[in-house]
């Protein structure tokens, strides 16, 4: 019998040492170093045994020669979900392990629920013959918890290949996959998942860590892709050691606030496509619903004739769509003026307050700012920039912005508006939602074939030229 030994973690980074250190030589971090056992490989054993008895072949690894290995592109299973396959890449590979993270209630398990739900049904276009064989392993809800949420997202059931086991031991889990041979496997949570041969307590850094190898043993012998869904620290990341993002192929986070109905799914790292990615979705009663276009349901139809209120075209990702950014200005009724952003970064919100005062002359000092994105999102584009400030000063001197404009760029410190990326995409967006103006950087229409738009562009060079195309 193989004997266990002692090994040391960091939790931040996932480096190992033999022995405790104080400060980590990766990533720098104190006291991020923790003792756990290193089992013998008998969960790598129960893995391979598993992929062995599910009706899969072993994929047996050779070393190839560049030149006759395959350059054709993986193939990818239908999740009949568009926006989970955007994310992904094109659909899930087979064999890969795919790690599905996010706050808790933001709608993690009823995504996984609902897209395995459909996916064992026959497919509607007749490409398939039948649904997937699942196998749905909950450690944290009861089966007819499960059987509840399934009712209310899909009054219908799902195929008779969808099988829920309500299991916290990763050893009854490789037993019944043996026995059910599935198709696709679904572990919700991995920080509940326990294997006897880790003298600790599930979520453990040890328990996760070993949990997750021999998942992705069995995903990598066996070709059944595998489903982690995990959970987030109070920090943002996700729960577990660093190396469990390395372990596993594909990396999505679900993002969102729960007091807002908007729901983003972002990869964050993904081997086999694009982590610029993302998809949207709406949470309503009957589950999560697909939203293809993500515009019209972010802009309010009730702006006409408010102050503070400017659109701008922006990109998340690969795709874009318009955003409606809200801005208050008043007195500052306690001395010591406030600086509020949601949805936005509050030090570029400064910046920009700096810029509007020092570049264009309008005194700001002395009033409060709070700037809002409307529908929960938070957005990170850098287009963003002129649209704040249009908000802000149009708050400010309460006028508002005409009907039909809208803009994008980004703002330096010396005032100018400096070109952004995928120009034309946005500008296709604004014209496609009925916008009559949009003012772009003039520096993004070197090259620009301004003939194929019908909407009336307007170049600027620096943000007073912006402000007097709005106000005059």
């Amino acid at each position: 019998m193989a004997k266990d030994k002692i090994a040391y973690v960091c939790s931040n980074c996932g480096q190992e040492s033999p022995k405790w250190i104080g400060k980590c030589p990766s990533c720098g971090q104190w006291n991020t170093f923790k003792e756990f056992k290193v089992a013998a490989d008998t969960g790598r054993q129960a893995a391979a045994s598993a992929a062995a008895q599910a009706g899969h072949a072993l994929r047996k690894s050779r070393a190839l020669r560049l030149s006759d290995i395959s350059g054709r592109d993986e193939r990818r299973i239908d999740m009949r979900d568009a926006e989970l396959n955007r994310v992904l890449g094109g659909g899930l590979v087979p064999g890969s392990i795919v790690l599905l993270g996010g706050e808790p209630g933001i709608g993690k398990s009823t995504l996984s629920l609902q897209t395995m739900l459909n996916l064992s049904l026959p497919s509607q276009q007749g490409g398939d013959s039948g649904g997937l064989r699942i196998l749905y392993v909950s450690g944290e809800e009861s089966a007819y918890q499960l059987k509840m949420r399934a009712e209310r997202i899909k009054p219908e059931g799902g195929g008779p290949d969808f099988l829920i086991l309500c299991e916290n031991s990763l050893e009854a889990i490789f037993e019944h996959i043996k026995e059910e041979k599935p198709e696709l496997v679904v572990i919700d949570s991995i920080q509940t998942i326990a294997t006897e041969d880790v003298e600790s307590s599930a979520g453990s850094i040890a328990q996760v860590r070993e949990c997750a190898s021999s998942l992705l043993h069995f995903a990598k012998t066996s070709g059944v892709p595998v489903i982690l869904i995990g959970h987030i620290t109070k920090e943002g990341t996700l729960a577990g050691p660093k190396i469990l993002e390395h372990i596993v192929d594909t990396v999505i986070q679900f993002e969102g606030d729960q007091h807002y109905m908007y729901r983003i799914l972002r990869s964050m790292k993904n081997r086999f496509g694009s982590t610029s990615e993302l998809g949207i979705y709406e949470m309503q009663q009957s589950g999560l619903r697909q939203v293809s276009n993500p515009s019209e349901l972010l802009l309010s139809e009730n702006r006409d004739g408010l102050s503070g209120v400017a659109i701008s075209s922006a990109i998340e990702g690969v795709r874009p769509f318009l955003l409606e950014t809200q801005a208050l200005v008043s007195t500052a009724a306690y001395g010591t003026p406030q600086r509020s952003a949601t949805g936005f970064d509050q030090r570029r919100l400064n910046m920009l307050l700096a810029v509007l005062e020092k570049r264009v002359g309008f005194k700001l000092m002395q009033k409060d700012v709070f700037i809002n994105i409307a529908g929960g999102l938070r957005v990170t584009d850098m287009a963003m920039d002129l649209s704040v400030i249009a908000a802000v000063l149009s708050s400010n001197v309460d006028t508002p912005i005409e009907q039909g404009w809208c803009m994008c760029g980004e703002v330096g410190l010396s005032g100018e508006v400096r070109p952004v990326n995928r120009i034309d995409q946005r500008i296709a967006e604004a014209e496609k939602l009925g916008f009559q103006h949009i003012i772009v950087p003039q520096y993004n229409l070197q090259g620009l074939d301004r003939r194929k738009f019908h909407i009336e562009l307007h170049p600027v060079r620096k943000v007073e030229g912006a402000l007097r195309e709005l106000f005059g």
